[in-house]
């Protein structure tokens, strides 16, 4: 166990190392269009991700340390990628600590607390007892329950932390314990495949939906801002609704067979949680002000454009008002270890996914990947271009980093490949931005919060999120795109 530990401990270090010098068998310092600068963060970011794969130690303190390590060499922050570039201590600094001020990072961490209102109140139980007597009769009906829950709130709630955290999360937190199922004791049991559905779920109603999460329309705006058509909110949700409705249907059911539950569902867990329902008695105060705090918080996210206040200002608004109800306490607040956890995580690698960008590697790859692509045949180059699109997810802590950094990139791929409509290409890589967060378990917003259930550690995260969105890009390829063309020229989007 201890020589397993130093392996995964050393690993990533060593294929840092590695990377680093790997370019000097050629006798280079970088690839050729890369500085030393950038070849050195890229160094660090992947030794990062494979950090993050194997897992040593606390995700958060991996984060911390690769964050460490590239501001004590100055790179990551803005023309750190030059040479001559003369980037001070403070301006490596700040930027080390730039995703602690990112509004994704605070709704994250004010979900968690969102999550322990419900908990603390006993709201959460009252709910999950509720859905267990009507449909525990079958794990799978729990888990299509869950899907449910959060397709319902996607097309309104641009957030899928939020619905998560708000909703869903909640639930599945008070469920698993009431089958003996907890991160420590028998996950597999029921816990880990509720959270799995959870994040799967979110992440394919992010796509479903054009406000079902908040790249989606920050992507849009971008292609827009580059001079190319972009849909509204009907004409892309015509042009995922089949592929996007299918796996939301498909998700519970190959969840059931590739990650099953130990706990299939009986009439005596439905009778046992009826029974359980009916002796909590009358329902309390502390649960009716969480209903109406929840209830606020809904309306001000539906109506986030009418009232003109954010979602993570909602979120903050919140808490506060669960202070004020006293259904959590300040010490509640200040002892949420997950949530301060999560908040040192997320804050860290959202800083270093904003320094690929910075360094110039994704300039250096975009430039690389059209000049190879522009001899190839148009719909091959448009199937690459999806693959590549997604699968550079991997290198990105949040969906708002990934559009941000990567969008105007492959706008300029589009228009350099002959034959390729630049409108319907970026269409057919918007569309599966939001099943493609399952990759990981920070790239997308929901991601970390369920993550940090620690039901579902690393590896096996990482494994269900290579698998599933092996299936989800499949079935987009081989039926998505033929069904985007045909919609775009019948109905002349964009």
């Amino acid at each position: 166990m201890q020589k397993s530990f130093y392996i995964k401990l050393l690993a990533p270090f060593l294929l840092g190392i590695f990377v680093f010098l790997s370019p000097r068998i050629w006798g280079v310092e970088a690839p050729d269009g890369l500085s030393i600068n950038a070849w050195l963060y890229f160094s660090i970011f992947v030794s990062l991700t494979l950090g993050l794969i194997l897992e040593p130690v606390s995700p958060a303190l991996i984060s911390l340390v690769a964050v460490t390590i590239a501001v004590v060499f100055k790179v990551g922050p803005v023309k750190s990628g030059d040479i001559n570039a003369n980037i001070s201590s403070a301006a490596s600094i700040n930027w080390g600590l730039s995703g602690f001020s990112n509004s994704v990072v605070w709704l994250i961490f004010a979900a968690f607390t969102i999550g322990l209102g419900f908990s603390k109140t006993g709201l959460g139980k009252r709910l999950a007892l509720y859905i267990v007597s009507k449909l525990g009769r079958s794990t799978l009906g729990l888990g299509y329950a869950i899907a449910i829950v959060d397709g319902i709130l996607a097309p309104f709630i641009p957030s899928n932390a939020a619905r998560s955290g708000g909703t869903v999360y909640p639930i599945v937190n008070s469920i698993a314990p009431m089958f003996d199922s907890s991160p420590q004791n028998n996950p597999r049991k029921i816990g880990a495949y509720l959270v799995w559905i959870g994040v799967s779920a979110s992440c394919v109603t992010s796509s479903l939906f054009l406000t079902g999460q908040a790249p989606n329309p920050l992507a849009l705006s971008i292609i827009s801002k580059n001079g190319i058509g972009v849909v509204d909110w009907l004409g892309w949700f015509i042009a995922i609704a089949p592929i996007g409705i299918f796996l939301f249907i498909l998700t519970p059911l190959i969840t059931y067979f590739i990650y099953p539950p130990e706990v299939k569902g009986s009439k005596d867990i439905a009778n046992w949680a009826k029974n359980e329902y009916e002796n909590l008695g009358a329902i309390t105060k502390a649960e009716i002000y969480m209903i109406c705090i929840a209830i606020i918080g809904l309306i001000l996210w539906v109506g986030s454009s009418f009232f003109k206040i954010n979602a993570t200002t909602t979120a903050l608004i919140m808490l506060v008002l669960m202070t004020a109800a006293k259904t959590i306490t300040w010490n509640d607040f200040l002892s949420n270890k997950q949530a301060w956890n999560t908040f040192v995580w997320f804050g860290t690698l959202v800083t270093m996914a904003a320094g690929l960008k910075n360094v110039g590697f994704l300039d250096y790859l975009a430039k690389n990947l059209g000049s190879n692509l522009v001899n190839i045949e148009p719909n091959f180059a448009l199937i690459l271009l999806v693959i590549f699109f997604s699968l550079l997810r991997y290198f990105f802590a949040s969906g708002t980093a990934y559009v941000t950094a990567t969008v105007a990139i492959f706008v300029t791929i589009a228009n350099a490949i002959p034959g390729l409509d630049p409108a319907l290409t970026m269409l057919v890589l918007c569309l599966p931005m939001g099943f493609m967060g399952i990759l990981t378990p920070y790239g997308t917003g929901c991601s970390p919060l369920w993550f940090g259930s620690h039901f579902i550690l690393g590896p096996k995260f990482f494994a269900l999120g290579a698998i599933f969105g092996a299936i989800y890009l499949l079935i987009f390829i081989v039926l998505g795109i033929p069904w985007v063309k045909f919609i775009f020229s019948t109905l002349n989007l964009g």
